[in-house]
Parts: C-alpha cells; structure tokens; sequence
C-alpha cells in the first residue's frame, strides 16, 4: 500500500466521503472507467438470462433414457444462472447503472446463443458451448478490470468458478449420453 496516496487524517477521510454522496457507493478511489464496467456486467447479465432461458426450455423438452437425471442437472444450472444474474444486476446498480432486462436487446447484448435443439446430446453441446462462452468471457472481463475494482472482480471470479463446474457437468453428461 502506497501511504503517498492514502488520505492521511480523519478530516481529509470525512471531506472525501461527503464529496459526491449521490453516486453511493462509488468513491474518488474507484478507478475503473464505469461506463465500460457497466456495459460488460449488462452483457454478461444478458449472457445469464439467455442461459436460464435456454437450461429451463431444454430442462422441460428433455426426452430419452437419461432424460430424468439430465433435465434435474438443466434445472440446477438454470437456478444457479438465475442467482449469477441477481448478483451481476445487484452489481450493477451499486455502480449507478440500469441493469438491462428488455427482452428485445438480450439476445444482441448476450454472448451466449439461444438454442432450442432436438435431442439431448445436442442440448448438452449447446450447453457445454455456452460454459466455455461465460467462461472465456468472464475471464477476459476479471483480467480487464484487474485492480480496479475488486468488488466486481471478486463477484466475477466466484461466478466464473460455478460456470467451470457447469461445463465440468455438461462434458461429463456428454459423455454418459454418448456411451
């Protein structure tokens, strides 16, 4: 920690605080460009609601011999997506913003695809291929921030995390539907 930089006394501390008290939790020290932060949490909020989407109507069209076990596992990931979503939108509006959920913009805004498919198999590669979207995505956008803004880099990386185990999921379901 650089003590050059730090506010050295309680009045300095308390002036700073009171300077912009309108923007809540966003200080002087925030040090990321807000507007680009802003607009990749709302592509990766889209990417989410594309991905809950896509797990439920695959959750419930799910049909074969491993049908049962496969559609409870979309299911899963569905809800977990839907948390990401409320956390990254929760994100949003501390940082001042609109988290977008206008269904007309979602599919431009997502990363992600929605797709129907037919058969099982190819729901999971949908599935898988999304995963490795999110992830890749994630990535770039927690190397992007760095030391910017730790909050959002912090929820990012326990959201990246999840979306590795889901496509942990998706490559072993692959498999069992392929045996």
């Amino acid at each position: 920690m650089n003590l050059d930089t730090q506010p050295s006394d309680r009045e300095t501390v308390r002036r700073h605080a009171r300077e912009h008290i309108d923007e809540g939790a966003v200080t002087a020290s925030y040090s990321a460009d807000r507007n680009i932060v802003l607009q990749r949490l709302n592509e990766a909020l889209a990417t989410e609601l594309v991905c809950i989407l896509r797990y439920r109507r695959h959750h419930f069209m799910a049909k074969g011999i491993h049908s049962k076990s496969v559609a409870d596992e979309f299911l899963a990931h569905s809800n977990e997506e839907q948390a990401h979503a409320d956390q990254i939108a929760a994100r949003i509006i501390q940082l001042g913003g609109a988290p977008e959920f206008n269904p007309d913009r979602l599919s431009a805004l997502s990363h992600a695809e929605y797709v129907e498919c037919n058969s099982l198999g190819e729901m999971i590669k949908e599935n898988l291929v999304a995963e490795r979207i999110a992830i890749d995505s994630y990535r770039s956008l927690i190397q992007s921030l760095g030391d910017a803004d730790p909050t959002t880099r912090r929820m990012l990386e326990s959201i990246l995390a999840v979306e590795e185990e889901h496509a942990d999921d998706m490559a072993d379901l692959l498999q069992v539907v392929a045996d």
